[in-house]
Order: structure tokens, then sequence, then C-alpha cells
């Protein structure tokens, strides 16, 4: 049986596949118990040492309380230190701690050994080409996700 050419045209479904094979990967190649969020949550807080929570989640695409999930159940791994701010209790600010660091290090290796697998067969210019269409992909979507829109059948 073949994949309906429907299903070929949709770039969510193209997009599924990709991500579906992608989360594979990453727990048998990367780490199968860090999550890519996870990992994306390091890295930010990596370069945004003492950021608050929400910021965060933000800059790594998550919505509030994913992200305070996902910053307690780091915590309580010993990743992370999430420390209440001194103007405003209510704010988490996030800094790793040596055990984050290695971690991250560690994975960071491995999911860059990732990155050169998917892009596998791709030249330089491919490479940067694709990466570009993503990027641009991802923002329209996510604005798309963000409207208000009305929903009609097609005619």
């Amino acid at each position: 049986m073949h994949t309906p050419r429907a299903l070929l045209t949709a770039p969510g479904y193209l997009v599924r596949r990709m991500y579906q094979a992608y989360v594979a990967s990453w727990v048998r190649q990367v780490d199968g118990v860090l999550t890519g969020p996870q990992f994306a949550v390091l890295v930010a807080v990596d370069e945004n040492p003492g950021s608050d929570q929400g910021s965060l989640a933000s800059a790594v695409a998550l919505d509030r309380s994913t992200m305070a999930d996902i910053a307690r159940r780091m915590q309580e791994k010993g990743l992370i230190t999430r420390t209440p701010d001194t103007q405003d209790g209510r704010r988490k600010l996030l800094n790793l701690t040596d055990e984050g660091r290695e971690t991250l290090a560690r994975s960071n290796v491995r999911a860059r050994q990732l990155d050169e697998l998917l892009l596998a067969g791709l030249d330089a210019e491919e490479r940067a080409e694709v990466m570009a269409v993503l990027e641009r992909l991802s923002g329209h979507w996510s604005d798309v996700a963000g409207r208000d829109q009305e929903w009609t059948a097609a005619p």
C-alpha cells in the first residue's frame, strides 16, 4: 500500500511524519530520558542564566503551564535551580546546576551528530536553504496558530 497523494501534498502531514521520525531518532541517538523540549530549556537557560521561566518559555516555544511542568521536573532531576525573583516572588529564575551543564554538554554532542545525520546528503548551501525555509515556516505557522480565523468548508 502506498501513501495517498493527498497526504503527500499536505504540509501538516509531512511535518508530522518528520516529527515522528525525529522523536524516534532523538530517543535512540541522543537521549532516551531527556526530551527535546527539556533539551531546549537547558540550551535556553545556559544562554540566559538567571532569566525568568516565562521569558524562557517564550524563547523555546512552550506555553507557560508546560514550561512550569518541565522546569519543575528538571529541578527534581537536579538539572536546574528555580529561585524566586526578589522583586516578584511569583517569577522563578532559572539556572543550570553542575549536573545540568554536564547533561547539556553530553546531549549537545549527540544532538549535533543527529543534526548531521538528518541533513546528510545536502551540501552547505542546501542545508542553509532548508534551515531558512524551516525557520520561516515555523514563524508563519506560529502566527497562523495564534490567529482567530474563520474556517470555512471548501466550495
